[in-house]
């Protein structure tokens, strides 16, 4: 072979090299943009299931200091969101909820409180926080997500 055509060669075999590489780095690019799409609408999704969950149960809660009978479309509504959370979350996710929602219910039932017995509960510390080991569980799950 004379030089010419090794030359030709380089070049041809470097501009080969050259854009293969370029179009790798591209679809790799993409491949892990999706994948942080995918990842961050999965997060999403979730931090909206639990704040909708936290939401729901805490007017429940709330009412359980005034009635004493819940309303079937608070407790089914949150049943509900524990079964979503079955699809997508961790089993201690769903078995916070649960306790949750266990929680709640078995304070329907209760004697009424005014809002002068709540506040003296709430400075006793007998009124405890039900949602705390449910948000500090799926505050770990997203964080590990």
């Amino acid at each position: 072979m004379d030089t010419a055509s090794i030359s030709v060669i380089s070049a041809l075999a470097g501009s080969v090299i050259g854009g293969l590489t370029s179009g790798l780095a591209t679809w790799l690019g993409n491949r892990f943009q999706v994948k942080a799409g995918y990842r961050l609408h999965k997060v999403t999704q979730r931090q909206k299931l639990y704040r909708d969950f936290l939401m729901a149960a805490s007017e429940a809660y709330g009412a359980t200091f005034s009635r004493n009978e819940p309303s079937p479309n608070d407790i089914v509504a949150l049943h509900a969101m524990v079964s979503s959370m079955r699809i997508v979350s961790s089993s201690e996710v769903v078995v916070c909820a649960e306790k949750t929602v266990c929680f709640i219910i078995d304070k329907y039932g209760l004697p009424g409180k005014t809002f002068l017995e709540v506040r003296e509960l709430m400075r006793s510390g007998e009124i405890v926080d039900p949602f705390q080991e449910f948000s500090q569980v799926s505050r770990d799950e997203l964080i590990a997500m």
